[in-house]
């Protein structure tokens, strides 16, 4: 077993990644994530205070979990340490608390605990927590690629904040990159790499939001740039990122608009229920360095955009498409998201979903936050009973085929349609169904 406190140290630089050396060392270094670490945050009134608070940072790859942690641990006086939950047990954990509890009694400091994937514990894992987050000898920072509301206990996740990270913009990567090339201490300013705006491009592409995954592209097309230059200052160019990543680059123009055009005629074609055209501009993208993972997030909002309920399975199927190519990677992870792009475009259309989500919204951005109504409001105590909550309420399942003549829309909206099926596919059925029940419940079409 692994545990580790953090330390404040002047390693090897050389010998670790470039990714490892450009951690920043506070919160102002840390892109992409104003929205958590910017000014009158909680976490940065926290650290002020030294007063930090159990969370769980969920995020994508790359997004600086780990890097906030470390950046608490810095800022923190209390005792910091770090487990992984891929290689620490329940045994591991008794050996935290009692270092905790050490600390406390001998030196009056609390301890921060940072558990890096905390999804991979089980259920008594997590619950061998509880106790010591409750009573304060712990406070927990875990790390998770995984849904919270999925992967951690209720129990624990009720007393912690989740506190969601974003997968780094386009933005935010080319920073990263600038300043990995121009320091000199930590990172690839002695080598006085130039680099080209579409290496540049290739590596965000490439990166899909990962810091970490950058700077790794960055050092090693840095390294094939050095093995070919001259005693003149070398410069990065697309052809050095392509050799490196072993990954041929879409051809940008300033505006990427090839980039656009591409996936455009690939969502037309899946639209147009043209099947062959769809492969085409499929393997035109992933031939050209796409993320295969971009491409499998598109098929998954189509599914929902353009087939709809038309056909139910159809998301399902891109969303194990895009499971798949996680789970094989490329070359072998790219048949299925040709499979996922024929059965797409084969299937029956249907936007009714599209365009009752967005009338929807419209409404609530016209009409505001009405009342619900006091028949459907919900009513656990005899207070909120004997104030009218539930008064009337007619329980589906009483009634014939479960169908019950009953508003369930604010007064305000009583009648409105937003969903109107069309005839193609699954959506003939429901088209069918919603007709007759709404004839029952007198709710005929505007």
């Amino acid at each position: 077993m692994d545990i580790f406190e953090y330390q404040s140290e002047k390693e090897t630089a050389p010998l670790r990644p470039l990714a490892e050396r450009m951690r920043p060392a506070d919160l102002g270094q840390l892109v992409g994530q104003d929205h958590v670490v910017g000014d009158k945050t909680p976490i940065r009134a926290a650290l002020a205070a030294d007063r930090i608070f159990s969370m769980i940072l969920w995020g994508p790859p790359g997004c600086g979990k780990t890097t906030l942690a470390r950046i608490i641990a810095k800022k923190t006086r209390c005792r910091f340490l770090q487990i992984s939950a891929v290689l620490s047990g329940v045994k591991d954990i008794r050996q935290v608390i009692e270092t905790a509890r050490t600390e406390k009694k001998f030196h009056a400091r609390k301890t921060i605990l940072f558990v890096d994937e905390i999804h991979r514990f089980n259920k008594s894992q997590q619950d061998a927590f509880l106790h010591h987050v409750e009573d304060g000898l712990i406070t927990l920072i875990g790390a998770t690629t995984e849904n919270p509301s999925f992967e951690v206990i209720p129990a624990l996740l009720s007393r912690c904040r989740v506190v969601t990270l974003s997968p780094l913009g386009e933005a935010s990567l080319e920073t990263l990159l600038a300043r990995a090339l121009s320091d000199r201490e930590n990172g690839l300013g002695e080598m006085d790499l130039g680099i080209e705006t579409a290496a540049i491009s290739h590596i965000v592409s490439m990166s899909d939001g990962d810091a970490r995954a950058a700077l790794f592209a960055l050092e090693i097309s840095a390294m094939q740039a050095a093995s070919e230059k001259s005693d003149d200052p070398g410069v990065i160019s697309i052809t050095h990122v392509e050799k490196a990543l072993q990954r041929r680059a879409i051809s940008h123009d300033k505006n990427g608009d090839k980039h656009f055009n591409l996936i455009s005629a690939f969502h037309k074609s899946l639209r147009g229920s043209d099947p062959d055209a769809a492969l085409y501009w499929l393997c035109r993208m992933l031939a050209g360095g796409e993320n295969p993972l971009y491409i499998a997030r598109r098929m998954v909002r189509f599914a929902s955009e353009d087939v709809g309920n038309a056909d139910p399975r159809a998301l399902s199927v891109a969303m194990d498409a895009m499971e798949a190519y996680r789970f094989l990677g490329s070359p072998e992870g790219d048949l299925c998201l040709a499979q996922a792009a024929a059965y797409l475009a084969s299937a029956p259309k249907s936007n009714s979903i599209y365009i009752a989500f967005k009338k929807v919204n419209d409404t609530i951005e016209e009409t505001g936050g009405l009342a619900v109504p006091m028949h459907i409001r919900n009513a656990p105590t005899r207070l909120m009973k004997d104030m009218g909550y539930g008064i009337g309420y007619k329980y589906a399942h009483d009634y014939k085929d479960a169908v019950v003549a009953q508003d369930h829309l604010p007064e305000e909206l009583k009648g409105r349609i937003f969903y109107r099926p069309t005839n193609r596919g699954y959506e003939e059925t429901i088209a069918k169904r919603l007709d007759a029940w709404r004839k029952m419940m007198q709710k005929e079409p505007e």
